[in-house]
């Protein structure tokens, strides 16, 4: 049986006040939680074999945005992450490369410089990232100096003390403002999903950054845990379903955060198809936040072609 679509109109006095904001966002379907985890403990349990893994491998592989986001990163770091970004498996020229690397937003000249002519996008993480607390100026001064470096995308964190507080639009605001930074910069809007403590915020947050003009909508900073659980990746997953349904606009989803394996790349994968539909199988519009992951789906891309699975050490850690 289909999901259940809903349209959600929005229109702009909505974000007139946040009194009016708070009315929309409180009047979306509460989510049924156990229902959630259910569907989601279903899907996990489709399996995928042989040509259908490979090709799932190779669309995982596209989707990566590999991410180095600590304090000790240093220009070679990024070089070299780069270039394992361009080609994950210098022995397989076969294997795709990544969708993007990620990177603070000091570090994308770097970046840029690096992927020149590879195809692969450069992502800043700004606004404050981890915990999205400061001034309104500071983030918007962050995201220019990223998009003038040349990142394609920014990777923004909402005020979730002000989401909990109540105050939606202040972040309503500070995502409209970033938009507008952001140029021709694709938008990701992190909610830090593991902060937000109920599935019923975690539709809300969704929807309020949907609307606010994300072009894709994260789970999480990876600093926090939980990260991108499959019960919060499906219920974002029908919010983008659903606003696609009511305006034609696609907003593409990135969990992050916790996935490390195949076998957790491939439940995500499932999860797309059949919550969003196939149109998000796509790095357009579905994206894989991780660091480590990327050794574990050449492992196996490897052990499928060859029969056997490589040394630990055959790949870069990153």
């Amino acid at each position: 049986m289909p999901d259940t679509v809903f349209a959600f109109a929005f229109a702009p006095e909505v974000a007139a006040s946040n009194a009016s904001l708070r009315a929309y966002l409180h009047g979306l379907p509460g989510v049924d939680a156990v229902g959630v985890q259910a569907r989601a403990a279903d899907l996990s349990t489709r399996s995928i074999k042989t040509t259908a893994k490979a090709t799932a491998i190779d669309m995982a592989i596209r989707m990566v945005d590999l991410t180095t986001l600590e304090g000790a990163d240093t220009p070679g770091k990024v070089r070299a992450l780069s270039a394992k970004a361009a080609h994950p498996d210098p022995a397989d020229p076969s294997a795709p490369h990544v969708a993007a690397v990620c990177v603070y937003s000091d570090l994308v000249g770097v970046a840029v410089e690096a992927l020149a002519g590879t195809g692969v996008g450069v992502a800043s993480v700004a606004t404050g990232f981890p915990a999205g607390r400061a001034p309104l100026e500071a983030k918007l001064a962050d995201t220019r100096r990223a998009v003038a470096d040349g990142a394609a995308e920014i990777d923004m964190v909402i005020d979730r003390g002000a989401f909990l507080a109540g105050d939606y639009r202040k972040v309503y605001d500070e995502i409209v403002a970033v938009r507008e930074a952001c140029g021709t910069a694709h938008l990701k809007v992190i909610l830090e999903t593991g902060e937000l403590a109920t599935y019923d915020n975690v539709r809300r947050a969704s929807w309020l950054a949907i609307h606010a003009g994300a072009d894709f909508i994260k789970t999480s900073t990876g600093k926090i845990t939980p990260a991108a659980t499959l019960p919060v990746t499906l219920i974002m997953l029908e919010a983008v379903r659903d606003h696609y349904a009511a305006t034609g606009r696609r907003v593409g989803v990135k969990p992050a955060g916790g996935i490390r394996t195949t076998k957790d790349a491939i439940k995500n994968l499932v999860l797309v198809n059949e919550v969003a539909g196939p149109a998000w199988l796509d790095p357009e519009y579905f994206r894989l936040g991780a660091s480590s992951l990327l050794n574990d789906l050449l492992m196996q891309r490897t052990k499928l072609s060859t029969g056997s699975y490589p040394g630990p050490d055959y790949y870069t850690l990153d």
